[in-house]
Formats: structure tokens, sequence, C-alpha cells
């Protein structure tokens, strides 16, 4: 009982339930969002906000490809807002977080790999190099 209890207590088991929760709550707000005001401007364009009762009948059987539009209008609104309100704002925080870093590679004059600042040879093609805090500035 005591390894089941280690296992549920573990971090990497205890962060992907958190994530997990939040995903669904983002997921659900994003999917209001877009009926709330994404659906309704379409609709303001196309017309029709809801195209799940489109269908074609090839010799008696219908085939609802209205789903799949609606599906795939959902999953483009929903894959631009997260990269426009999500991934686009926390890579430009991130880079703003590193800017201030200093560098602990640099790449080799001869074979262009990084290798570490105080390296005197290259690990890749054992090319001889001056460490970089011995050039002159």
């Amino acid at each position: 009982m005591s390894g089941f209890k280690k296992f549920l207590i573990r971090g990497n088991l205890v962060e992907l339930a958190v994530a997990f929760v939040v995903g669904a709550a983002f997921a659900s707000l994003v999917k209001d969002f877009a009926n709330s005001f994404i659906t309704p401007l379409i609709a303001l364009i196309g017309g029709k906000p809801d195209y799940t009762k489109l269908s074609v009948t090839i010799n008696g059987t219908a085939f609802p490809y209205g789903i799949f539009v609606t599906s795939a209008i959902a999953f483009f609104i929903t894959a631009a807002i997260v990269y426009f309100l999500v991934v686009l704002p926390t890579t430009k925080l991130i880079e703003r977080m590193d800017r201030g870093k200093e560098a602990t590679e640099r790449g080799c004059p001869q074979c262009l790999s990084e290798i570490p600042i105080k390296a005197r040879r290259c690990r890749y093609c054992t090319a001889e190099v001056v460490p970089a805090t011995e050039i002159p500035a």
C-alpha cells in the first residue's frame, strides 16, 4: 500500500492531473468563446452559424459532411486562439526572461558545432580553439 501511496503523491502524477484539469477547463473556455463570439461572426459572413445539418445523399445514403465542417472550423478557431493567446505570449515572455542570461556555449570555427566557452579543443572535430575568455575584445 505504501508503494501505491508514493505513486499517487509523486510529483509527475500530480502535475499531470493538474494539467489535465486546467486543460479541460481551458478547452471549455475556448469552446464557449468560439460559440459566443466566433460562430456569430461566421454567421454574419456566411449566413449560417451551424453547418451540422448539411449533407449529401448518394444512392439513398446520407453523408453528413456538415458535422465535419463544423468540427474543422471549431478546431482551427481553437488552434488559432491557443496560438495567439497562449503560445505566442508565453514564447515572448520566455525570450524576455532569457535575454539577460550569459552565454555558456559558442560555435567552433572549424565544424560550427556548439562548444563550451572555455574550451581549448572542440569535442566534435578536435580542432584547437582559443577560449573565448582569452580572445581580445
